[in-house]
């Protein structure tokens, strides 16, 4: 499934990849809903029938991802909702078992995510998930989304990246496509991304697994590998 002698590289997602995104789709499907009907004085599902289309249409855009844009756009301090619930953050199964294997196996491992920087903040305050990585990058500091085909070159800019041997893994499938037009050698789906919700479909050129104890057995023999090896 995944080739790790071959590797320097490894960038992984943040939401619905390492974090649950139970609590994405909790904020966004039901207590922005909720906030915004007691400001604008709503039905609970007018409120949900008038902002879920409007959300949607920004899928796979920046805008999507962009707290300040809600924020303008809705008149609501979404960081600060966001606070609200913050204690539906948390990791998916297995992720702190993954990353202490990836760290000892001495692979280079980057989060590359859309988050915007705000919410960002919040949740590695909950989790402490900047200390068990070499480095975080979002899409919002290089101004497109991991959708975008240029985003990739722009983030060799900041993080620098040899493409044949740098593995992506994300729960979205067309981000995984843009990292494959772009070269990135080894693409790998999480199929489980919200633990209240059934999993996704196997795509069908693109590996794919429900949670990261799947992949710890093979990290862990690149680790007992002596050096030069």
């Amino acid at each position: 499934m995944v080739d790790w002698s071959s590797l320097d590289t490894v960038f992984l997602d943040m939401d619905g990849t390492l974090l649950d995104l139970h609590f994405d789709n909790y904020f966004w499907l039901e207590h922005l809903p909720r906030r915004y009907a007691e400001q604008n004085d709503l039905a609970p599902q007018a409120a949900k029938d008038h902002l879920i289309p409007m959300i949607m249409a920004e899928r796979g855009s920046l805008n999507w991802y962009c707290t300040d844009y809600w924020s303008d756009r809705l008149a609501l301090d979404i960081t600060g909702l966001k606070a609200e619930v913050g204690d539906r953050i948390g990791y998916r199964p297995h992720v702190v078992d993954f990353l202490d294997a990836l760290e000892a196996s001495g692979l280079h491992s980057v989060i590359v995510t859309n988050c915007h920087p705000d919410p960002l903040r919040l949740k590695l305050e909950r989790t402490g998930l900047d200390g068990r990585v070499d480095a975080i990058v979002s899409s919002h500091h290089l101004g497109k989304a991991k959708e975008h085909p240029e985003f990739w070159h722009d983030l060799q800019q900041r993080v620098p990246y040899r493409a044949s041997s740098t593995l992506m893994v994300d729960d979205s499938f067309p981000v995984l496509e843009s990292a494959r037009r772009a070269g990135i050698a080894q693409c790998l789906a999480v199929l489980a991304p919200d633990s209240q919700r059934e999993a996704n479909a196997h795509h069908p050129e693109i590996p794919g697994i429900y949670h990261f104890d799947e992949l710890l057995p093979a990290l862990r023999e690149r680790q007992s590998v002596p050096s030069g090896q």
